[in-house]
């Protein structure tokens, strides 16, 4: 009994900080994970509260947004406490720890699938103009919004709970945080199933989000190509650009994290590269969005003005 509460207490690896360098750590690290929160969330009110935003796309980046200040307050105030706690153990109970991989995974997926609902959303849009209002009701809107969401939860509720079925032998989680990995590492028995079902998950997630987005921007541009209208050319510039960076910087920081595991002598890069998987998105998400997309950019704009009369 002694020996299985003694595996329920968890150690988390730490970055490796000093006493000169944690204190300007954490608060870059506070600043953007506040930055996160703030834009992200104002974001999200303006559209909501502005009849003028209230537009599918616009109601599906919703989601983003959302998944951008969750998948954040997931990890950053964890990692900002160990920063607090530099020169100390960091310790998580087993329960805590699979309640966190199981939000740290949500998070990835529905980025993906979020973006898979706004690359539809722009097809209908762009390829389909005539038909846009028929198809794209608030009632689709509310639909696409709880398979992206719905989806990913059931893919990744079972990730989780093949890990948690194993029995535990170990107490280091080699991560800042607990994700599937460092769940299933607990463990010294045979992995084979969680191995083959994590193949099978990242298979279908990641094969799904490239094809469909692949094809459907692939549509789009064919069209762009054979019309001759500059206006409908500039709306799919104006939009799916903003829209491609943030999947491309999606894919580019995923593989990155996933190259960097296979290297355990670059694990202090991997634990950087981990943070900024999950800081560097959803602050670029409120960039582009807030600052890039015209309807929004006034928004903001008439927000700022209206608080400079007062």
């Amino acid at each position: 009994m002694n020996w299985t509460l003694d595996l329920d207490i968890l150690t988390l690896e730490a970055l490796k900080v000093n006493s000169q360098s944690f204190l300007p750590a954490f608060i870059l690290l506070l600043l953007v994970y506040v930055f996160i929160v703030v834009s992200n969330v104002g974001l999200v009110v303006l559209i909501l509260a502005g009849q003028t935003l209230q537009q599918p796309m616009y109601l599906l980046f919703c989601n983003m947004s959302i998944n951008d200040v969750f998948g954040a307050t997931v990890t950053v105030p964890h990692v900002l406490r160990d920063l607090i706690l530099w020169d100390m153990e960091r310790h998580v109970h087993y329960t805590d720890c699979a309640v966190q991989a199981f939000c740290v995974h949500l998070h990835a997926s529905v980025s993906h699938t979020v973006l898979m609902i706004m690359a539809f959303d722009r097809y209908v849009a762009i390829c389909s103009p005539l038909r846009y209002a028929t198809v794209m009701t608030h009632k689709m809107v509310v639909s696409l919004s709880w398979a992206a969401w719905g989806s990913a939860a059931v893919l990744v509720l079972v990730l989780i709970g093949l890990s948690l079925r194993l029995s535990r032998c170990r107490r280091l989680v080699f991560n800042l945080y607990c994700d599937n990995a460092s769940l299933f590492s607990l463990s010294c028995e045979n992995l084979l199933v969680n191995n083959i079902y994590g193949l099978g998950y990242t298979v279908v997630l990641l094969g799904s989000s490239i094809c469909s987005i692949s094809i459907t921007y692939l549509k789009i541009a064919v069209v762009c190509l054979r019309s001759r209208s500059k206006v409908l050319n500039s709306k799919a510039l104006q939009t799916c650009v903003s829209h491609l960076v943030v999947y491309i910087t999606l894919l580019v920081l995923g593989f990155v994290i996933v190259i960097l595991h296979r290297f355990p002598q670059l694990s202090d890069h991997r634990k950087v590269a981990a943070v900024l998987g999950h800081i560097a998105l959803p602050a670029l998400n409120a960039i582009i969005y807030g600052l890039q997309i015209k309807e929004v950019r006034r928004k903001i704009r008439a927000v700022f003005q209206k608080n400079q009369v007062k």
